[in-house]
């Protein structure tokens, strides 16, 4: 115990001062952990949340748009089915009739054909801009959330672009 004493001496240690230290760090870590530190863990656990929640969000638009490429697949897989039927509907009473009305039949097939890759080809496209503009908005508020403020025109502007581009490739 000498020893240790005489070593705190030798370093300079008043113990009343170094008492009254420790205490007042004591008092100002309690006082710092009941006030700040809570407030602190709180806000850092609301935007962990929020990040899940986003991520959350960004995979159920994925899987929306995975079962909007699906419902395209069957449209398109339906329009041949009907198109192949028809074409043979046209053979079958080509061989009745004359050859005016075979080609007149094939015609409308393949009217049928542009009319059904047209529409699809619109709809997909219509599904695709409405989860480009979920997943932009996702990102927009995601990032006013994470960010903590209001996100002024030129920045909304540049994640839009960024989304985009994310999303396009």
């Amino acid at each position: 115990m000498h020893i240790l004493t005489e070593l705190f001496e030798n370093f300079g240690v008043d113990w009343p001062k170094f008492l009254a230290q420790t205490i007042l760090f004591l008092i100002v870590y309690l006082v710092l952990r009941r006030f700040a530190f809570a407030s602190v863990i709180n806000m850092l656990e609301e935007r962990r949340r929020r990040i899940e929640e986003g991520q959350l969000n960004a995979e159920k638009i994925k899987k929306q748009l995975a079962e909007a490429e699906l419902r395209y697949e069957e449209i398109l897989r339906k329009a041949h089915a009907d198109s192949k039927a028809l074409i043979e509907e046209a053979r079958v009473a080509a061989e009745a009739s004359t050859n005016k009305e075979l080609q007149r039949a094939i015609k409308d097939a393949e009217l049928i054909i542009i009319h059904a890759k047209e529409a699809i080809a619109i709809d997909r496209q219509r599904m695709i801009e409405e989860v480009k503009g979920d997943m932009i908005s996702l990102v927009v508020a995601t990032t006013e959330k994470v960010a903590g403020k209001v996100l002024n025109a030129d920045d909304q502007q540049r994640l839009n672009k960024e989304a985009a581009a994310a999303l396009a490739s």
